[in-house]
């Protein structure tokens, strides 16, 4: 983007992590990794319905950008948003009740896997509709610049929904209006089955979004340290009223497009040479060789980790089903605008 700086001068003048803060990433990383490992096992006996899209591998992009954000900042997400309801605060209980469809989830577990919302954290889906969440992220904007509250909006999308037309409307209205909104796109190369470069005759994504006169930004997607600097920088600019920010994550996910894909689209070789590159461990081996984490240390964590998500699992587990006569309730609105809604 003419005018801009490359994303390297920025990262170099952004504040740095200290050790204990580079370890908390690392523990929120492995969080979500391990939080859906479990949702497998799960799918697998069958306790999570309907669909299951994971982002093993892409856990930098949400722990890093949520980082960079304030208590008062908005979210809207897509169907892959586990991680990014788990980095922004939402208890790991709540989301794997809402996961397993019992009224103790986020959304009385009616929204299941694709739908998490959690106003108390002003986090606004989970939206399946490729782009859909666009919109609605250019709205919670608007309003806030009407308003005057200097609030960030951010906004998660994958790389298929730069192909929409939500996307290019967002952007010129965004632009147009100086909208407070800061643009996430997670590249994983990848829109279901279909190669980016099979797709797009345009593959570089910022340039698309600093063709709205935008400033994009490339970042690699599988260091948490570069995606937290990066969207820090660029949060600060947005709050100060300096505009709309893209920022084009470059990442990758590990497994296929959701449960229901036989992933043939896709070399192993080529997953095997961005496993090299996962963001968990080559920032565990980078903490190691500073000195910042033993081997006792990690297995601590890992131990922590791992009984947070079961006792998710035992409470989801134990949670309850809606009653049959109640599903009906709140498709529409109800005369007294919801009165008794929980």
């Amino acid at each position: 983007m003419p005018g801009e700086a490359p994303i390297a001068a920025v990262a170099a003048t952004a504040t740095i992590p200290d050790g204990d803060r580079r370890v908390h990433l690392l523990r929120e990383m492995l969080r979500i990794r391990r939080f859906e490992e479990r949702c497998v096992e799960l799918y697998s006996h069958t306790k999570i319905r309907g669909f299951l899209h994971l982002g093993i591998g892409e856990e930098a992009c949400a722990v890093g950008v949520m980082e960079a954000l304030l208590p008062s900042d908005s979210i809207v997400s897509t169907y892959r948003e586990h991680g990014h309801a788990l980095a922004r605060g939402i208890s790991m209980r709540a989301t794997m009740a809402e996961l397993e469809g019992k009224l103790e989830g986020t959304c009385r577990g009616r929204g299941g896997s694709m739908h998490i919302f959690d106003a108390s954290t002003r986090f606004y889906g989970g939206n399946a509709i490729v782009a859909g969440g666009l919109p609605v992220a250019v709205g919670l904007a608007l309003a806030d610049h009407l308003r005057g509250d200097q609030r960030v909006t951010a906004c998660f999308f994958g790389d298929g929904a730069v192909a929409e037309g939500e996307f290019h409307e967002s952007m010129n209205l965004a632009a147009l209006w100086h909208l407070p909104v800061l643009f996430c796109c997670e590249n994983n190369l990848y829109a279901m089955g279909t190669a980016l470069d099979r797709s797009e005759s345009e593959t570089d994504l910022s340039l698309k979004a600093a063709s709205y006169r935008i400033p994009a930004w490339e970042v690699d997607g599988m260091d948490v340290l570069a995606v937290e600097s990066a969207a820090r920088s660029a949060a600060e600019t947005v709050r100060s009223g300096g505009g709309p920010h893209f920022l084009e994550l470059r990442t990758y996910r590990f497994r296929a497009h959701s449960m229901y894909d036989p992933d043939r689209y896709r070399e192993k070789t080529e997953i095997k040479r961005w496993e090299e590159r996962d963001p968990i461990t080559t920032l565990s081996a980078r903490l190691s060789e500073e000195g910042l984490l033993s081997s006792d240390a990690l297995e601590l964590i890992e131990a922590d980790v791992a009984a947070e998500v079961d006792d998710a699992v035992a409470f989801a587990d134990s949670g309850t089903l809606e009653d049959v006569a109640d599903l009906r309730r709140w498709v529409t609105s109800e005369p007294d605008r919801g009165a008794g809604v929980p």
